[in-house]
Formats: structure tokens, C-alpha cells, sequence
């Protein structure tokens, strides 16, 4: 039987961006299909503060996105709960240094896999529910891929792919399914940290000179996905503090 709810499937949800995506689209009504690679404890942690929310709110799926096999599995085991999907947010992301001259052709295909292959693939499967539901694809990309870092090439060309992947399904998937992109500029630095120059630079090059929030990737996934934004298709929306300008 169906939830009345809508029903959104979350990639990489289990923390940074991704659980603040799930905070904020759980308060916004949503239930919610919860993927996770590795971060069990995280994920446990943020289904008991939104289950004790609302009850019956939350579905976990663990799966490795590199794995094609899961992908499909992810969307059936969704629907096969919820009796629906109306939303798609393509959040997890593989990210380590790529410089030119020292790629791998592992870490290309891992790097794509996750951030390029698994989003197209994952929608596809979605598709024939997210029609159903007039519903929408949000991708998180990264402001890299318009503006590449030199020992990030191989990641910022996996997330430029992203940005085509997500016009073209804008393309293939209207008039019924809404696809768009956030590309989110300094927002959390790196689990490993970051050199104070770097940061520093990245700053300099940000016009509102200061790191940004998770919550304002958030709030525009959420408008994104919302009524307001019913005309808005094969968009990417930077999240940047201006960064991109120029």
C-alpha cells in the first residue's frame, strides 16, 4: 500500500550534506530511503533522531555504488516499501586527489562509477516511478567541475560528466520528471582536512569571503525538488558564495 507522503531516495545520506539533505527534506514531509556505504553508526544515529520524529518515516539501504547491480536493487527495494517514488537526490560522492601525471585508470573508473555512472543509472531506474509521481532529480556536482583544481583533475571531470549526465536526462526524461544540479562551492572541507594556503585561496576566490553552510545546499535540493521550482529544468544552481563569477 502506498504512503501518502512523498518519497524521496537520498544517496550518501548517512552524514555531511547528505544527512542535513535528510534533515531537511524529512521536516519538509517527505519518508525517506536512506543509502549508506560504510557509515553504519552515522546512519543509525540519524534514523533514531528522525524516526523518533515520525515513526515508520525511514528505510536504510546499504550498497556500493560501483556495484551496478545495486542500483536498480536500491530503487525496487524503495518502491517495493513505499509503493512510490516521487524524488531523487543523487548526493554520494567519491573524492581523493587526481593529478595529471599520476591518475590511475583504477581511480578513473571508481571516480566516475560513483559520481557519473551510478546518479544516470540510478535515474534510469527510477524513471518509470518518478513519471508516475511528476517527480524530480536533483545531482550534486561540485563547483570543481566548472573550475578544476590542479590535483583534483580526475574528480573534476567526473563531476563535469555529471553535469552532462544531468542535462541530458532533463532532456530524456521531460515533460515529466524534473532534472537539475547543485554545484556547492566551500561549504565542508575535506574529512582529511585541507593546507591552510588552499583554504585560504579558496576563500579569496569566494566574493562573500567566508566557508558556507550544508543547510544552504539543503534549502536549494528542497526548492529544487518543490512546487516553486515546477518550470526549472537542466539547471545547475552554484552554491558557491560567487565563487563561479568570472
Amino acid at each position: 500500500m502506498s504512503t501518502p507522503r512523498r518519497v524521496v531516495l537520498i544517496t550518501g545520506a548517512a552524514r555531511r550534506i547528505g544527512a542535513v539533505i535528510a534533515r531537511r527534506l524529512h521536516a519538509d514531509g517527505y519518508d525517506l530511503a536512506l543509502h549508506y556505504r560504510g557509515s553504519a553508526a552515522d546512519l543509525r544515529s540519524l534514523v533514531g533522531e528522525l524516526e523518533a520524529a515520525r515513526a515508520g518515516s525511514t528505510l536504510t539501504l546499504q550498497a556500493d555504488l560501483a556495484v551496478f547491480d545495486r542500483l536498480p536493487e536500491l530503487v525496487a527495494k524503495t518502491v517495493g516499501h513505499y509503493g512510490r517514488l516521487d524524488a531523487l537526490v543523487n548526493n554520494a560522492s567519491a573524492f581523493y586527489p587526481t593529478p595529471a601525471g599520476r591518475a590511475t585508470p583504477v581511480q578513473w573508473e571508481e571516480l566516475f562509477g560513483v559520481n557519473a555512472r551510478a546518479p544516470f543509472f540510478l535515474a534510469q531506474a527510477a524513471a518509470p516511478h518518478l513519471r508516475a509521481a511528476g517527480g524530480a532529480i536533483v545531482n550534486i556536482a561540485d563547483i570543481y567541475a566548472d573550475k578544476p583544481r590542479a590535483d583534483l583533475a580526475v574528480y573534476a571531470a567526473s563531476k563535469a560528466a555529471l553535469l552532462a549526465v544531468s542535462r541530458g536526462l532533463a532532456v530524456s526524461l521531460a515533460p515529466e520528471v524534473r532534472v537539475n544540479a547543485v554545484s556547492p562551492g566551500a561549504i565542508l572541507w575535506p574529512d582529511g582536512g585541507i593546507d591552510d594556503d588552499v583554504q585560504a585561496g579558496l576563500l579569496a576566490q569566494t566574493p562573500l569571503g567566508r566557508i558556507g553552510d550544508p543547510g544552504d545546499i539543503a534549502g536549494t535540493v528542497a526548492w529544487l525538488l518543490g512546487d516553486a521550482a515546477s518550470y526549472v529544468t537542466g539547471q545547475v544552481i552554484r552554491v558557491d558564495g560567487g565563487r563561479g563569477i568570472g
